[in-house]
Formats: C-alpha cells, structure tokens, sequence
C-alpha cells in the first residue's frame, strides 16, 4: 500500500474542495450583522462541527471579535444563560440536522438574536431557522468511504478563517492590536515586547573622540558588549568601535594603542530613533545590516541606550 500516494490524494481532494468553494451572495449582511453587534459572537456545534467551532471562537477572539464557543448539551442544561440580547450566533453542521444542535435552536430563536447557520443545506431544521446560511458546499469527502468529515471540515474551518480576516479588515485591526491579545509567549515576545523593554540603559561603554585605543580596548572589555561609544563634546553619538574594527586595524601598518580610538572606529554607525519599535522589528534591522549593536538615539542624537543581538536573542525574540 503506497501511503504516499493516499495522503497525496487526500491532499488534492481537499485542495479542490477549497478551490471551487463560491463565496455566499449574503457575506457582505453577515458581516455587517457582526459588526453592529453590541454583544458577543457565539459559536455553537456538535461532533467534528464544534471542534471547527471551537477553533473559530478562538480565532474571532484573538482577532478583535468577542467570542466564546457554545456546546449544545451543555446549553441545554443551563449554559443558554450565557446568551443575551446583542449577541450573534453562529450554528455549524454540515447536515443540518443534528439532534444536540437542533434541540437548542429554538430556544436561541427566543433570544430575537440573529442566527447564521453553516450547513450544507439551507432547507434544513439549522437552514430554516437560520437568518442567513453560509453554505458548506462539499461535492466528496476525502475519507474513501465518504462518510467521515474531512473535506467538509476543512472547508468549514477555511470559511471561519475567511470570515475573521474580513471582519479583521473592516476593524482595521493592526499589528498592535493583535499584540494586545498575545502578550505571552512567543507569538507575544515578537509581536508585544518593544526596544526600550530590552535595551541595556546603564553603565554603557561611553569614551571621548581622544579617548586612545589602548584605553578603548578596557572599556570595551569591562562593558562586555563587544563595542564602545565614541561621543563629541556634547556627548552625541559621533562613532562606534567593535572588536571587529580593532581586528581590522590590526592589520594596517600604522596601527598603534597609542591611536585615538576615534581613528579605527565605524563612522556614522547604524543607529534608531524610535524606543517604542517591536522588538522584532529591531532584530530584522540588525540582522539586514549585520551588526551586532544598535545604539538607540534620540533625534539629536543624545544616546538612549543600546541593544544587543545576544540580547533578542535571549528573550527569545525571532
């Protein structure tokens, strides 16, 4: 039996599946509805419906949309409290007519809330009773029997995910926004923790443009940064020499500890402007410029502080 072979058909048969799925007509209403709605987005289901659901809910409420997910039985047995007027609900089975789920529409019908049902038939008992259908349009399941939910549950899933990016897109929901919501981890290291959360503000390795190289060199080790700041007379940032540099000056004929530091050091080093910058975003520059330090300024070019690749690193910055 060649598993290469089925797994690659599953694959295509899904893959198909989601290609030749055709958006509902009524998207642009539904939409709408959630965004007017001044309560919560419930998502409700049973079997391998409610594990789609409940990944949904998880995806609404990390992308700005209030949301929790609904288990039918459960509702049935006090947990309908948790839905009140404002609310939307979302109902998912790919037959319509799921008892556990049927069970409970009623009841949600009392609520005067808007109902949108995700089912493969919109004359179904969910299709009926939903206010507006989203439509699991499936020609075959990728089981070889048929039966087992696989392509009706990627497409299920898909649709939830499309369905999130477009109210994200109507919210204009940003990078930072979604910071917010993820401040643990690493999706939150990379997305929440900024420059000025990481970088090193006391007892930096500071010298003058006279300061000699001998002199330079214990600075730099008694900073353990591999580099030193050269500043003016005003105590502005003017230079920078790395460990890197003395290596290359050792190399030059004229080379002598007695030199200004200033002499072998970079000129106008890369530096930035903007303490509140992700993280992230500072470890892209570094690593795009390959340096190791970037010495944070302010426009005048007053040293705020510095940050070290080994320190994003560290935090588990990426």
């Amino acid at each position: 039996m060649n598993y290469q072979e089925i797994m690659q058909e599953v694959l295509t048969i899904e893959a198909q599946t989601l290609s030749s799925a055709k958006v509902s007509d009524n998207i642009t209403k539904i939409v709408e509805t959630i965004l007017k709605a001044k309560g919560k987005l419930i998502i409700t289901g049973v079997g391998k419906s409610g594990l789609i659901g409940a990944k949904m809910a998880a995806t609404f409420a990390s992308t700005g949309t209030s949301s929790f997910f609904l288990h039918p039985t459960e509702a049935l047995h006090g947990d309908l409290g948790m839905i009140s007027e404002g609310d939307v609900v979302i109902a998912i089975s790919y037959s319509g007519e799921s008892s556990e789920l049927s069970a409970i529409l009623p009841h949600i019908k009392r609520f005067n809330i808007p109902l949108i049902g995700m089912t493969r038939d919109e004359n179904s008992t969910l299709g009926s009773l939903s206010d507006e259908v989203i439509r699991i349009d499936v020609q075959k399941e990728a089981c070889p029997l048929n039966i087992a939910p696989t392509s009706s549950t990627t497409l299920t899933l898909a649709l939830g995910d499309a369905l999130a990016v477009c109210l994200m897109r109507a919210r204009n929901f940003a990078k930072e926004d979604f910071a917010s919501f993820h401040p643990g981890g690493a999706l939150g290291k990379q997305l929440f923790v900024k420059v000025k959360d990481l970088m090193k503000i006391e007892n930096l390795p500071l010298i003058t443009k006279d300061t000699t190289l001998k002199e330079a060199i214990v600075v730099m080790s008694e900073g353990r940064l591999g580099n030193v700041l050269i500043t003016d007379e005003n105590s502005h940032l003017v230079a920078l020499l790395s460990d890197g540099d003395i290596r290359r000056a050792l190399m030059k004929e004229d080379f002598s500890l007695e030199e200004s530091a200033f002499k072998y050091s970079t000129k106008d080093p890369k530096t930035l402007n903007n303490e509140n910058l992700l993280a992230s975003d500072a470890l892209v520059m570094i690593e795009n410029d390959k340096i190791q330090l970037l010495v944070v300024t302010d426009k005048e070019k007053n040293i705020r502080g510095v940050l070290h690749i080994h320190t994003l690193v560290e935090a588990g910055i990426k």
